[in-house]
C-alpha cells in the first residue's frame, strides 16, 4: 500500500470499502442509507479524477487518533507492548488492565518490521494505526521504536551483505536479533527508509510522544568491509602513517605499519593504541548508524516528541557520551538480574545516564520481579519492585517502565517476567505496579520541573575504563568495582552525586573525585587545572592519569600531567594478592585499615604537600611510605589516595572530602538503610527516602514537611522495609 501522507491514487474496491466505513462513523452527514461511499461502491469503475475529487483527504486525519484528554503525567508509568504477537480483539482487554494499573505510555513496534513490512515494499501500517488509537481510547501515549534492531527474513536474504561478519569470520544467521552490519550502507538505506516512513506517518499524531531508535546496540562486524572502513578512520584521524607510528609507539614487537591495509582489527589484546583506537571507531560508527535514522526522524516530526535510544548502563561496548550528543533524552534499560537492588551500584549507573546529557532521563526497561538470562533468575522482593522505582526517580528518572507488559507464547524469552501472564490476567506482581501507578499520579505535581543538583561529581571516562580493563595487572581491578567503593561513601555522606565526564563545566561543584581516570587528554587536564586553580577539591584515585589520549603511558609517574600540581607522584604500584594476610595495613587521618588489590607508594616534592595516609610495615617496599596525599594549591586542594581502603575507611575519608569541601546534606543522622534522594526545581525540594534495610526505621526530619502520600505535615516518619516516602518542604 501506499504510505504518503495524502492519499490521491485510485483507491481499490477493498480501500474504498475501509475509508467510506471510516467517514460513515466520522460525518453525521453519512449515514448507511445513502452515502457518496456507497455511490461509489455502486459506480466504483469511474474516472479516477472524480475519485481524486471526493475523496482526496490528508490521511493523516484516519492516523491522528485522539490522545488522552487530561495533559501528559509528569512521572510516567509504561510498559513494552507488543500488539504485532496478539490479535487486535485482545488489544482493549489489555488495554484495560494498563489503564487500571495507571500505565501512561507503551513503547512499541521496535521488533516489528517483518510485520510493517512483510515483503519489501510492501507496507502494512494499518496495525500499527489501530493500536495506537486504541492506546489513546485508554489513555495511554506511545513511544514508537523503529524497527532496525530485527530484521526480517526478506532482508537478509536478499541482502545478504547487511549481515554481520562475527569475529570466527562467519556471516550471523536470522532468527535472533542484531544480526545486521552497523556499518553497511545498504542496510543503512533500509533503516532509513522505514524510519522515515514512520515519521512522516505518526510525527504529528497527537499520540505518540517519542521516538526509539532499534534497541540495545551491542552486536559488531568484523569482516573486510568494517576493516576497510576502520583504516580509513584512521587515516582520516592520523594522517600519516608516520603519525601513527609514533603515537602508538609500533617500533614495539615490530608492530610497525607500511601501508593502512596492513591495520588490523583487535579488541581485547593489541597495541593499546590500536585497541583504543577500534573502540572510538565503534562508537562513532554507532553514532553515524544511529544519526542516519535521527536526520530523517527530526524533520517530519513535532518537536514535543523526543528521540531517545535505551542504551546499557554500565555496559562498554562503545562510548556512550558519543553516542547520546545528538538525542533529546537520555534512557537505559536497568535490571539487576539475579539477587536483589544494589542502590549503590545501581544509583551510580542511574547517575552515570543522567550524566550523559546531563539532565533528566528515562528507564525505558526494568524487570518485572525476575529475567531469564541469568543463571538462576531469582525475583525481587514482595515491594522491592516499587521501591526500586522510586530509587529511579529518585536518581533522576521521569519515566519507568516493565519489560514486557504480556507474556510470548514464543521466542527466546518465554519465561521472562511480566505484568500479565500469557492467559491475559494479572501476575501478582500486577498490583504492586497498580499502587506506583497511583502513586506516580499523586506525587507527579509534586516532582514535576525537579531534577537532581549535586554539590559533588565523580569523573568517568570509557576511554580509562578500557585502558585499566586491557591491562588490570591485577585481575580483581575492576573499575566498576572501584568507583562504586568511592561513590557509595560519598553518596552516604552527600546524599546526591553527578557522573559526569572530565571535560564538561566543573565549577558548580564543590568536590570532583576521579578514581581510576587512567586516560587524560589535555583538554581534561587544562578542565582539572582550572578547577583547582580556582576553588574546587579534586579528588584523584589509584591509577589517575598514567596515560595519554592514545592510551600509552604518560612520560611522567602518575598523575602524569596532573604531578606539579599535586606536588608529589607515584613512586611504584603493587598488586596485591587476594588471600587477607596479603593486604596492607596503613594508618592516618582516616584512621586504621588495610588495602587490597592495589596500593601505590606515593612520595611528595612540594613542601605545603601534608601526608594523610601511612603504610605500615607489610612488603618491605612500601613499608612508612605515604599512601594519601593533599596540597592546598591556588584557591582550591588537590588530594590523591593511592590504596583501596576498606569501607568503613572510605567513609571516614569522604566524610574529611565533604568537610574539607564544604559539602553539606539535607538530611543529618539518617538510619543505615535508608536512601535519600533530594529533587528541586520550579521554586520546590523534594525528598524520596527509600528504606533498603530488612526492618523499620525512623527518620527524624530536619524540619517539618508535608508528606505527599499522607497528606499532611509530619516531622517524623516510619519506614518499613521497601518503604517509602515523598517530603516536600514548606
Amino acid at each position: 500500500m501506499n504510505d504518503s501522507p495524502r492519499t490521491t491514487h485510485l483507491l481499490s474496491y477493498h480501500e474504498l470499502r475501509r475509508y467510506g466505513s471510516l467517514l460513515t462513523r466520522c460525518n453525521p452527514l453519512l449515514n448507511p442509507e445513502f452515502t457518496a461511499v456507497n455511490m461509489i461502491l455502486r459506480h466504483w469503475t469511474v474516472h479516477s479524477a472524480a475519485l481524486v475529487l471526493l475523496l482526496t483527504f490528508n490521511s493523516s486525519s484516519t492516523r491522528a487518533q485522539q490522545p488522552a484528554q487530561d495533559s501528559p503525567p509528569s512521572l510516567y508509568l509504561g510498559t513494552a507492548w507488543y500488539p504485532e504477537q496478539w490479535p487486535e480483539s485482545r488489544w482493549n482487554a489489555d488495554l484495560a488492565l494498563m489503564q487500571q494499573a495507571s500505565i501512561r505510555f507503551v513503547r512499541i513496534a521496535e521488533f516489528a518490521w517483518s510485520t510493517m513490512e512483510p515483503t519489501e515494499g510492501n507496507y502494512q501500517y494499518e496495525w500499527l494505526d489501530h493500536a495506537i488509537e486504541a492506546a489513546a481510547k485508554h489513555h495511554i501515549y506511545v513511544v514508537l521504536g523503529t524497527p532496525g534492531a530485527a530484521p526480517p527474513a526478506w532482508l537478509t536474504q536478499k541482502y545478504p551483505e547487511t549481515l554481520r561478519i562475527k569475529e570466527d569470520g562467519h556471516a550471523d544467521q536470522h532468527g535472533n536479533r542484531e544480526q545486521f552490519n552497523w556499518a553497511n550502507p545498504k542496510y543503512r538505506e533500509l533503516t532509513r527508509n522505514i524510519a522515515e516512513r514512520m515519521a512522516k506517518r505518526y510525527g504529528h499524531n497527537s499520540n505518540v510522544i517519542g521516538w526509539q531508535i532499534d534497541n540495545e546496540y551491542a552486536n559488531l562486524s568484523y569482516g573486510p568491509d568494517v576493516k576497510k572502513q576502520f583504516q580509513d578512520w584512521l587515516q582520516l584521524r592520523f594522517n600519516t602513517l608516520d603519525n601513527l607510528n609514533a603515537r602508538w609507539t609500533t617500533s614495539y614487537w615490530s608492530e610497525a605499519y607500511t601501508d593502512w591495509s596492513q591495520i588490523p582489527i583487535q579488541e581485547r589484546y593489541g597495541n593499546p593504541g590500536l585497541l583504543l583506537a577500534w573502540k572510538r571507531f565503534v562508537s562513532d560508527t554507532w553514532r553515524g548508524y544511529q544519526k542516519n535514522q535521527l536526520d530523517v526522524i527530526r524533520p517530519n516530526i513535532d518537536r514535543r516528541q523526543f528521540i531517545t535510544t535505551n542504551m546499557m548502563g554500565w555496559f562498554d561496548g562503545y562510548d556512550q557520551y558519543t553516542v547520546s550528543q545528538d538525542l533529546d533524552l537520555a534512557s537505559w534499560d536497568d535490571y539487576v538480574g539475579r539477587g536483589h537492588l544494589d542502590p549503590y551500584r545501581n544509583g551510580a549507573a542511574h547517575d552515570l545516564t543522567r550524566g550523559f546529557l546531563r539532565k533528566n532521563f528515562w528507564v525505558m526497561e526494568t524487570q518485572p520481579g525476575f529475567v531469564n538470562w541469568n543463571a538462576v533468575n531469582t525475583t525481587l522482593g514482595k515491594g522491592e519492585v516499587r521501591a526500586m522505582a522510586w530509587h529511579d526517580i529518585g536518581h533522576g528518572a521521569d519515566a519507568v517502565s516493565y519489560w514486557q507488559w504480556r507474556s510470548a507464547l514464543n521466542g527466546q524469552e518465554e519465561l521472562h517476567g511480566t505484568l500479565v501472564g500469557p492467559d491475559g490476567t494479572p501476575v501478582p506482581l500486577y498490583s504492586e505496579v497498580a499502587q506506583l501507578g497511583r502513586e506516580f499520579a499523586k506525587a507527579g505535581p509534586a516532582l514535576a520541573g525537579t531534577s537532581v543538583h549535586s554539590q559533588v561529581a565523580i569523573l568517568h571516562s570509557y576511554d580509562s575504563r578500557w585502558s585499566i580493563n586491557w591491562q588490570r595487572h591485577n585481575q580483581n581491578f575492576d573499575p566498576i568495582a572501584q568507583i562504586v567503593s568511592y561513590y557509595k561513601p560519598l553518596r552516604q555522606v552527600a546524599q546526591s552525586i553527578d557522573i559526569v565526564p572530565p571535560t564538561v563545566p566543573l565549577s558548580d561543584y564543590k568536590l570532583v573525585v576521579a578514581p581510576g581516570l587512567a586516560v587524560l587528554s589535555d583538554d581534561a587536564v587544562k578542565n582539572l587545572m582550572a578547577y583547582v586553580q580556582n576553588g574546587g577539591h579534586l579528588v584523584l584515585g589509584q591509577r589517575a592519569g598514567v596515560k595519554d589520549e592514545d592510551n600509552s603511558l604518560a612520560i611522567e609517574r602518575g598523575p602524569g600531567p596532573l604531578t606539579k600540581l599535586l606536588g608529589g607522584r607515584v613512586e611504584q604500584y603493587y598488586a596485591i594478592d587476594d588471600k587477607p594476610e596479603d593486604t596492607i595495613p596503613l594508618t592516618g587521618t582516616w584512621g586504621s585499615t588495610t588495602s587490597k588489590i592495589w596500593a601505590e607508594q606515593l612520595s611528595a616534592s612540594a613542601p605545603e604537600v601534608e601526608v594523610l595516609m601511612r603504610y605500615d610495615k607489610s612488603n618491605g617496599w612500601l613499608d612508612g611510605q605515604p599512601a594519601a596525599i593533599t596540597r592546598k594549591f591556588g584557591k582550591g586542594r588537590i588530594t590523591y589516595i593511592g590504596a583501596w581502603m576498606d569501607e568503613k575507611a572510605m567513609l571516614t575519608a569522604a566524610k574529611w572530602m565533604a568537610t574539607t569541601s564544604g559539602v553539606t546534606a539535607p538530611f543529618d543522622g539518617v538510619p543505615e538503610g535508608v536512601e535519600v534522594y533530594p529533587r528541586e526545581g520550579a521554586g520546590k525540594k523534594v525528598f524520596i527516602l527509600v528504606n533498603f534495610s530488612d526492618s523499620t526505621q525512623t527518620v527524624k526530619l530536619p524540619s517539618q514537611m508535608h508528606s505527599v502520600f499522607d497528606e499532611k505535615s509530619v516531622d517524623t516518619i516510619w519506614l518499613d522495609r521497601y518503604g517509602v516516602a515523598i517530603l516536600q518542604t514548606r
